[in-house]
């Protein structure tokens, strides 16, 4: 028997993914050219050099049973230690090998993270607009994924609903900052604004709520953006990080897990997500990308492009009619749709072959994504498709 767990998710498609495939459909009818497929967040620039000759290094410098052996559950001990001494660096904290779990990126993490500090029938609170994926991985947790509705005025967390939905069910608050789809980093006075507020019901429920923070866009932040390291404002949280972005190596799936040296228990939640791992099958990450990971940590790619394109796109759509809050990081925007029906709004646009992603998905209706992790030649050909769309709602 097929488990209908999964036979159920069948019909609840990842419409990304789907948009991506009408798009590559679309490039083989009609040319790449005359397609513009702003739909999946795929990094647009190439992996810093380091990153190559660190594999050449590792892959010729080190006895091969050493290199392609098994490392322990948590991740190899040294690259632990460089992962660490790179955060304590970057964000001021005293983190230890021993705080650092090694993961398949940021999803492996969030799905550890989730299974470490919630026991089932809990709930698990994140803030639209937020990644639809963290559904399936609460409910693998055995919990319950509720959202706080936005504040689309400025998608910073809309503070007074996430207090009335932060019941004494819920044991963990998912936290992304920059944010997809949005774009948005929460700002100094927001995270301090969530942090005080964990604090005063964790007192009040009698257990602590952990603070799951999702951070794959950190190092991609533009330029004025006011960007907290959330860690160093809630001792309860883990940091759960990616080198897809920063580095360009999303098909790698390399990433991370850090917990807060300062949180309840510290050590105990490293040693408990091995044992996730365990249950899961996850049994560890990559052993050469650990290795590559730790040697290039301090790096990124060349990111600037995505500054530019964002500048570019903001000035042509308002231009053009359409509302946007001006993103603070990441590769991605969230105008409002210029009709109430985002989802028949993104329908229009792709019948000219303009793919964008409705926000329906995102928890939040009327609004749509755009990744501009494209070539700042496709946003510019893009432009007039833009406003061709705005041109026929009357805008």
């Amino acid at each position: 028997m097929i488990r209908k767990q999964y036979i159920d998710m069948l019909g609840k498609k990842d419409i990304i993914f789907e948009i991506f495939g009408y798009a590559n459909a679309r490039r083989a009818e009609v040319g790449p050219d005359n397609v513009y497929d702003f739909s999946l967040g795929n990094p647009s620039v190439p992996a810093p050099p380091e990153v190559a000759a660190a594999v050449r290094e590792i892959t010729e410098g080190t006895d091969p049973l050493s290199l392609h052996g098994y490392s322990p559950a948590g991740g190899i001990p040294q690259v632990r230690e460089a992962i660490a001494k790179d955060l304590n660096r970057r964000c001021g904290i005293s983190y230890e090998g021993k705080h650092i779990f090694m993961t398949c990126g940021a999803a492996a993490a969030l799905a550890h993270a989730m299974r470490a500090v919630t026991e089932p029938g809990a709930a698990i609170l994140a803030f639209a607009p937020c990644f639809p994926e963290y559904a399936p991985y609460a409910e693998g947790a055995g919990c319950v994924l509720k959202t706080v509705p936005a504040d689309t005025e400025s998608f910073q967390i809309n503070m007074e609903a996430a207090e009335k939905m932060l019941t004494p069910d819920v044991q963990a608050v998912i936290l992304n900052s920059p944010n997809n789809p949005s774009g948005i980093v929460c700002s100094t006075q927001t995270v301090q604004a969530l942090a005080d507020l964990l604090e005063r019901k964790s007192a009040e429920y009698g257990h602590r709520i952990w603070l799951i923070s999702d951070e794959p866009y950190r190092e991609l932040l533009f330029s004025g953006t006011d960007s907290p390291y959330i860690a160093s404002y809630y001792a309860d949280t883990i940091t759960c990080y990616s080198f897809s972005k920063s580095l360009s190596l999303p098909g790698e799936r390399i990433g991370y897990a850090a917990v807060n040296p300062a949180a309840e228990n510290a050590d105990l939640v490293i040693s408990v997500m091995a044992q996730v791992s365990r249950t899961t099958g996850h049994n560890g990450a990559p052993a050469l990308w650990q290795r590559v990971a730790a040697r290039t940590c301090h790096l990124t790619a060349d990111l600037s492009v995505y500054e530019k394109n964002k500048d570019i796109l903001l000035a042509a759509l308002r231009e053009y009619g359409y509302h946007c809050v001006e993103p603070g990081g990441s590769f991605y925007m969230f105008p409002r749709a210029l009709e109430e029906d985002a989802e028949a709004f993104c329908r229009r646009a792709m019948e000219m072959d303009l793919m964008l992603v409705p926000g329906d998905n995102f928890g939040c209706p009327g609004h749509f994504r755009i990744a501009y992790c494209v070539p700042t030649e496709k946003v510019l050909a893009s432009l007039p498709v833009f406003k061709r769309l705005a041109e026929s709602y009357g805008a």
